[in-house]
């Protein structure tokens, strides 16, 4: 009996590694998308000149705000810092010494020129004033006498009824009596005067300041006696001494002047205005020259330039009807030197400067810009002067320049607004 024998299979055939193939293939397909990525920011960069492409490479404007070349009359300012300086500044004092009765004035109230300020006791003024009559009559009673007694001297004379020298001693007495009587004339007029200075009167129109001394007080003609530290101390800086203290001081500040120096090589054009009879215009701005204060004009120039800043020192005068310039201010002052007629400006921000100087870029028929170098004036109130490399009418960029090249195409999204003229900085040369 034979065993069976076992079942036999027959050998298979292992089937090839297929994951080789499979990381071969996602590397290339990574290799692939790193690719055209890379081409795509390349893309984008490029487009940062003008153009940019978007999801299939299709070009877009690069947005911007343009203005157009005008034609207008720019005016050349000067700047300086001047100090506001009142027309009349008068420190009163009393001319006559004695107790001061009243104060008739309201502190910081417009006075006019005579009107009455304070009394002085006037007392004793009006007795000297009777003394000074008393005895002027007096004199004038005895020059009567001298004279009645001349004539009846002469009528003696001429009947030879008493000598001729006595005649000639009375006309002497007659000329001593006359001389004596025009004396006490003068006296009573004298007196007369120091009575009518116990009146206190304004001697300009203009703005009464601080009350320096109260009634009571005795008062001199070198100033109050018994005025405060505080009072003192305020005279004394109005008055420019430390001893004398004015019963007021008046500030005519309608009109008020404003002094300010400029440069030797500024003051050329002003200075053959003011020698044809011209007075430029002057504008006075506040200190943080963000606001127009008052408008007046160029009253003189002082004889010489100053050795020691090379500058002139000028004056301006300001009618200041509305009071809003008041002595010893600073303020920024503005001289209209001269005005071009016809000139080309852009806004200034759309003047840009390189290598080869200052460039504009012009936007053409088809949206495209162009650099175009140009050559720049005036600046004023935000607008610059182009002395050549433009014409009017023709569009400049204004804003979007840093992303712009020779030959990109943008979209104006909004026109650029002209600045208006007000509060802006002036011209400069």
């Amino acid at each position: 009996m034979s065993l069976p024998l076992p079942e036999t299979t027959p050998p298979s055939h292992k089937s090839p590694r297929r994951w080789p193939w499979l990381l071969a293939l996602i590397l290339l397909a990574a290799l692939g998308a790193g690719i055209w990525w890379h081409t795509g920011r390349q893309a984008g960069h490029g487009a940062a000149g003008g153009m940019r492409r978007g999801a299939f490479g299709a070009q877009q404007a690069t947005a911007v705000t343009a203005a157009t070349v005008r034609v207008r009359t720019v005016p050349v300012w000067l700047t300086a810092l001047g100090t506001v300086t009142p027309h009349t500044l008068a420190s009163v004092m009393p001319r006559v010494s004695g107790l001061l009765q009243s104060v008739d004035f309201h502190q910081g109230q417009a006075v006019r020129a005579g009107q009455l300020l304070a009394t002085i006791d006037p007392r004793p003024f009006r007795i000297a004033v009777e003394q000074a009559q008393a005895t002027r009559e007096q004199t004038a009673a005895q020059l009567a006498g001298a004279r009645s007694d001349l004539q009846r001297y002469e009528t003696l004379l001429a009947q030879d009824a008493i000598s001729a020298q006595q005649v000639a001693d009375q006309r002497a007495t007659v000329a001593q009596l006359k001389a004596q009587l025009d004396a006490n004339t003068a006296a009573l007029d004298s007196a007369r005067l120091q009575l009518s200075w116990t009146r206190i009167t304004a001697p300009v129109s203009g703005i009464a300041g601080l009350r320096q001394v109260d009634p009571g007080n005795m008062v001199n003609t070198s100033g109050a006696v018994g005025q405060s530290a505080s009072t003192s101390s305020s005279s004394s800086s109005a008055t420019g001494s430390g001893g004398a203290a004015p019963i007021v001081t008046i500030a005519q500040v309608q009109p008020i002047e404003v002094s300010f120096a400029l440069p030797q090589a500024e003051v050329g054009e002003l200075l053959r205005q003011l020698a044809a009879g011209r007075h430029a215009q002057v504008q006075a701005w506040n200190a943080s020259d963000s606001a127009l204060l008052a408008r007046g004009e160029l009253l003189a120039a002082d004889n010489q330039i100053s050795t020691s800043t090379g500058t002139l020192a000028l004056r301006a005068r300001f009618a200041n009807s509305g009071l809003s310039l008041l002595p010893n201010q600073f303020v920024n002052v503005r001289v209209l030197e001269r005005s071009i007629p016809d000139a080309l400006v852009v806004p200034s921000t759309a003047v840009a400067v390189g290598a080869n100087g200052s460039y504009v870029y012009v936007i053409g028929a088809k949206g495209s810009v162009a650099v175009r170098q140009v050559r720049t004036g005036t600046v004023w109130n935000g607008l610059t002067q182009v002395l050549s490399g433009l014409k009017p009418g023709e569009r400049v960029v204004t804003a979007g320049l840093d992303h712009l090249r020779e030959g990109a195409r943008v979209h104006v999204v909004q026109a650029a607004s002209e600045p208006a003229g007000g509060n802006a900085a002036p011209a400069s040369r």
